[in-house]
């Protein structure tokens, strides 16, 4: 683990994504673009960081890893310590009926689910639920907290054993974080002079590639709580950007390993999948009946002269 390294990676990528927000919000309308563009990329490198300090592996000691995540996570925006019990939740739940978004059980509606998967992974509204979740947390905790919203309201949405796991953490030190993160945001928009156009823009691409890949790395995999990911095969610029997150299975086989390790890891995988097939397959065949628990890789979907089953 390089912990100098990461400390070097986060400075870089708030000093290039605050530069990228000034030109969305300054430049003619090619650059601001070219800006927007090139921030959906650069945008995965703070919370590649905040992963890493998820598992605890972003410093050497327990202050400074989460020092680090708590500032990356202010630049996602989100609090540190309601993204931990969430991707924690994930790891534990992985592929199990409670974290599928590629398939759809019989007691689901099968609209419904695809509503999730085209407006949540695919269009970008995942990530726009982050920081609304946020602000909901901050100003109607016990709303957030209810059984309604917990039992009723968010199982509906898809995150029902999520907003559980969060339920539990105590509201002061989220508040806090999510105080701070919110904050840090109004600070640099004052900064910068943004502009809501340019940091739409810039945003809603970056939420389009981040909610995107958080499941085309899960999409069609086996039915595993270990192996239910994929090493994926992309253009290795942008894999550096997000610190080998495509590397995504052997993360989960290993999720006390850190990003430095990933590609060692991941060399004897066999045939990746890249990216964009499994991302066109779900755009073509939409969510599919739910296999049962144990099933294999369901490679037909995105396999080459294959029909939708």
């Amino acid at each position: 683990m390089s912990e100098r390294l990461n400390w070097a990676i986060l400075a870089a990528s708030a000093i290039a994504t605050s530069a990228l927000l000034w030109l969305t919000s300054h430049g003619p309308w090619w650059m601001a673009l070219a800006a927007a563009t090139a921030f959906a990329f650069l945008n995965n490198a703070p919370f590649a960081l905040m992963h890493e300090a998820v598992h605890g592996v972003g410093a050497r000691t327990p202050a400074r890893n989460y020092a680090l995540g708590f500032l990356a996570s202010c630049m996602f925006p989100t609090s540190f310590s309601l993204q931990r019990i969430a991707h924690l939740g994930h790891h534990a739940r992985n592929r199990t009926d409670d974290d599928l978004y590629d398939y759809y059980l019989p007691s689901q509606s099968r609209l419904m689910r695809n509503l999730w998967l085209y407006g949540g992974n695919l269009l970008g509204l995942y990530w726009f639920c982050i920081p609304l979740s946020n602000a909901i947390y901050l100003l109607a905790t016990p709303l957030y907290r209810s059984r309604f919203f917990m039992e009723r309201l968010a199982p509906k949405m898809g995150f029902g054993p999520h907003v559980r796991d969060i339920a539990q953490l105590q509201p002061i030190r989220v508040w806090i974080e999510i105080a701070c993160a919110f904050g840090f945001q109004a600070a640099l928009w004052w900064a910068l002079g943004l502009h809501l156009r340019g940091w739409l823009l810039a945003h809603w691409l970056f939420a389009m590639h981040w909610s995107a890949l958080q499941y085309v790395d899960h999409a069609w995999s086996e039915r595993d709580v270990s192996d239910g990911a994929w090493n994926l095969k992309v253009f290795a610029p942008v894999r550096w950007l997000a610190l080998n997150y495509h590397f995504h299975k052997a993360h989960h086989q290993h999720p006390e390993a850190p990003w430095t390790e990933l590609p060692a890891l991941a060399r004897n995988d066999g045939d990746r999948p890249t990216f964009w097939r499994i991302y066109a397959s779900l755009w073509r065949h939409g969510v599919q009946p739910a296999p049962p628990w144990g099933a294999p890789a369901e490679r037909s979907l995105f396999a080459p002269g294959q029909q939708k089953a």
